[in-house]
């Protein structure tokens, strides 16, 4: 397969820099525009100003594109829905037809491996949605996760999935689920889940040493990094976590399951927020420290010697 990777990005990776992956439903399916277009544009320079070059990915006229220039971005922006939303599934299938691809967590993870990108960034991974046992309503992101080496660093799972049973999911895939100074799993658009995780980093040196001794020990799997909504925005998450759990309760009560929650809780939660839950949308995460990413980067290198010794 044909994979267009950015002229900027194709340097960065050949001299061993930092390159960071980004996904492109956000872009597409997250958030109108031209407020998508200005979202995805602070991400990228969130990324350059860590020293590190964003890569956003997306399918555009049937060909994968691993790094975008910035009327790329817009298009992608202006078109909206129009791009098809591309987990794995859909690769194949939107590549054959030379359709226009943005992709989930899943597809990113898998052209960022295919050209040799070890991170990835992203706001909130997909999960076990609730009454999954009788739904089998599991998100691709895990599967990815357990087979594919690329680490994730993501704002955890938002609370409208069952968070215990995605870390469940997770622990069967093999993939190693770490929260950054915390030893709870993030919600998202709060700090707390109620679930503890088995792992817990304080330092882009400790991420670092997770990343490199999955990648050194061959495990096959990706790395899973949940880093918790910053201080300054937990007010405004509490309050959104406020509008999912009565929107939960009302979808329960008009038996909303399946396929129809998503679509029904993303706008019940816009309208119970007066539109504020897209102003906490995926990104702002990266705010906490511009600077980890690259340093997970720099200690990736400092690592090696000392963990070749252990």
């Amino acid at each position: 397969m044909s994979i267009v990777v950015a002229p900027e990005v194709a340097a960065a990776l050949e001299r061993r820099g930092a390159v960071v992956a980004l996904e492109s439903t956000i872009i597409c399916h997250g958030m109108p525009y031209p407020k998508n277009l200005q979202t995805a544009t602070e991400v990228e320079a969130v990324v350059r100003e860590a020293g590190a070059v964003p890569a956003t990915i997306a399918i555009l006229d049937g060909v994968p594109h691993v790094g975008l220039n910035s009327e790329q971005l817009k298009r992608l922006a202006i078109s909206g829905r129009q791009f098809q939303k591309t987990a794995r599934r859909d690769i194949a299938h939107v590549v054959a037809s030379g359709g226009n691809g943005a992709t989930t967590v899943s597809a990113t993870m898998f052209f960022a491996h295919k050209v040799g990108i070890q991170i990835f960034v992203t706001g909130g991974i997909g999960g076990v949605h609730r009454h999954g046992e009788q739904t089998m309503d599991v998100s691709s992101d895990l599967t990815e996760l357990g087979k594919t080496p690329v680490a994730v660093v993501s704002a955890g799972v938002k609370s409208i999935l069952d968070i215990p049973r995605t870390l469940e999911y997770l622990e069967t895939q093999g993939v190693t689920v770490a929260a950054y100074r915390t030893n709870e799993f993030p919600a998202f658009f709060t700090e707390i889940s109620g679930c503890q995780v088995p792992c817990c980093v304080d330092s882009p040196e400790e991420c670092a040493k997770i990343i490199y001794a999955n990648k050194n020990l061959h495990l096959g799997s990706g790395v899973l990094i949940a880093v918790p909504i910053p201080k300054q925005h937990a007010a405004s998450g509490k309050m959104i976590e406020s509008a999912i759990q009565k929107a939960l309760k009302e979808a329960e009560d008009k038996r909303i399951i399946g396929n129809a929650i998503t679509p029904f809780m993303l706008e019940r939660v816009k309208e119970l927020t007066g539109g504020s839950s897209l102003e906490s949308k995926p990104y702002s995460r990266m705010e906490y420290d511009r600077k980890t990413w690259q340093n997970i980067y720099e200690s990736l290198h400092s690592v090696s010697s000392w963990l070749a010794g252990v």
